[in-house]
């Protein structure tokens, strides 16, 4: 008999340990969240939708959707159920964060993966690096990304006049320094031979610190990208020179004007080009204890210390101007996206920026359709951004409503790319680890 009964037990085990964990590409089924699609449309409360092979394969009601024989059920009662996010502008694979140290020496695969990874870990399935990513290592991530990381997009090399284009001196190597038509049409070509995601563009004076790229120049930029196929979007500081770009055919920015409010003549413009697009990246307005208390999830201790000793300096004035032209494109119903311009800071800032943007007057559903679904169109993947059949099962499991509370986007439950969860509790032991 007590033969008998361990048999019937182990049997029972197995039988338990293949229902929560089901084979790959078998269909799971997840049922009682609330579900935000993506859309600007209201959640499904008490959802269920299907996953299988990576895929969503039915989406809606719990009770509305056909369960195929042998699938799993997983119970999601109280939680709320998003898209994963996308950041539409980053500068990733320069800083070693352990060491807090960023250098012309630092960047490379392992640092770009050791990022990729962060990004997912913090619920992020795709991001684009916008400009600084010297030779062919991003594109071969792009081309084997690595499982469990998010997706990177490159923009490979940006443009600007010779030693004029990023900010930090150590990225400024890497733009294309370009003078004359020739050397802009080549720089081009060439990004287009590699398949670039986008053609970057830094039209800045860093503060009267450098020369700006010309009309003359950024209109050949723009024009050659064009005849590529390809989108041109720019760096971009003053009104006047946001103005001037649109006139010229510019397809996004990359920042949000900064220099003063954004006038009628600059909302015509963009009224009379409404596939012009903006990603805001608002400078931060500081970091909080609870703010720490998140990027801890992925820092070393001493890391998370010297962020609260040493800590960046807000500047209001910025952030307001460009907090009130936000505000205003939203109104005007401006195509607006999400980036982070995240470098040194790596994964937590998305969602400091997803406050940010709410606390400039647009809603949190405006800022997670900005964040998923215009972010992933923006940077043409159509399988990101949503919750629909067809769609990657790239979705975070939260705690609670981001709907009511932004910063309930911090509250993550599960983080799943392509229906796979990531084991986060492992990735915040090896973040963690001095």
């Amino acid at each position: 008999m007590g033969r008998i009964l361990w048999t019937l037990l182990f049997a029972l085990f197995l039988v338990g340990c293949s229902s929560s964990t089901p084979e790959p590409g078998a269909p799971v089924l997840y049922e009682g969240a609330r579900l935000i699609t993506g859309d600007a449309v209201a959640p499904i409360e008490d959802s269920a939708f299907l996953v299988q092979n990576g895929e969503f394969r039915a989406v809606g009601k719990r009770g509305s959707i056909e369960v195929p024989a042998g699938a799993t059920r997983v119970d999601l009662s109280g939680k709320t159920v998003m898209p994963a996010l996308v950041d539409a502008h980053a500068h990733l694979g320069w800083t070693l964060l352990k060491e807090n140290r960023t250098d012309t020496s630092t960047y490379s695969r392992d640092n770009l993966v050791d990022h990729l990874k962060r990004y997912a870990f913090y619920g992020i399935a795709a991001v684009r690096n916008l400009g600084i990513d010297p030779g062919d290592t991003a594109y071969e991530l792009r081309d084997h990304p690595v499982p469990g990381a998010a997706q990177l997009i490159t923009a490979g090399r940006g443009m600007a006049l010779p030693n004029a284009g990023p900010g930090q001196a150590y990225w400024r190597p890497v733009a294309y320094g370009v003078s004359t038509e020739a050397e802009a049409r080549a720089a081009v070509r060439e990004l287009a031979a590699k398949k670039a995601d986008v053609i970057k563009m830094w039209v800045d004076d860093r503060g009267g610190t450098v020369k700006k790229l010309p009309p003359e120049l950024y209109r050949v930029i723009i024009d050659e990208a064009h005849k590529n196929k390809m989108l041109a979007v720019a760096h971009i500081f003053y009104l006047a020179d946001a103005k001037e770009l649109v006139r010229s055919g510019i397809d996004g920015f990359a920042h949000g004007v900064r220099d003063i409010d954004i006038d009628d003549e600059f909302m015509e413009l963009m009224k009379t080009h409404p596939n012009v697009w903006v990603i805001p990246n608002l400078p931060d307005r500081g970091t909080s204890e609870n703010d720490l208390a998140f990027a801890a999830q992925s820092l070393p201790p001493s890391q998370v210390e010297r962020l609260r000793t040493n800590p960046t300096k807000p500047n209001l004035d910025l952030y307001n101007v460009q907090a009130r032209n936000l505000a205003k494109l939203n109104a005007a119903h401006v195509t607006i996206a999400f980036g982070t311009d995240a470098g040194v800071a790596v994964g937590w800032t998305a969602h400091q920026e997803l406050a940010d943007m709410v606390n400039a007057g647009m809603t949190p559903a405006e800022v997670l359709v900005a964040a998923t679904k215009t972010a992933a169109s923006i940077l043409k993947l159509e399988k990101l951004g949503g919750v629909a059949p067809g769609k990657s099962a790239s979705f975070v499991v939260l705690e609670a409503n981001p709907l009511d509370d932004i910063t309930n986007t911090r509250r993550i439950s599960k983080v799943y790319l392509q229906g796979t969860p990531i084991d986060r509790d492992a990735l915040k032991v090896s973040f963690t680890t001095p």
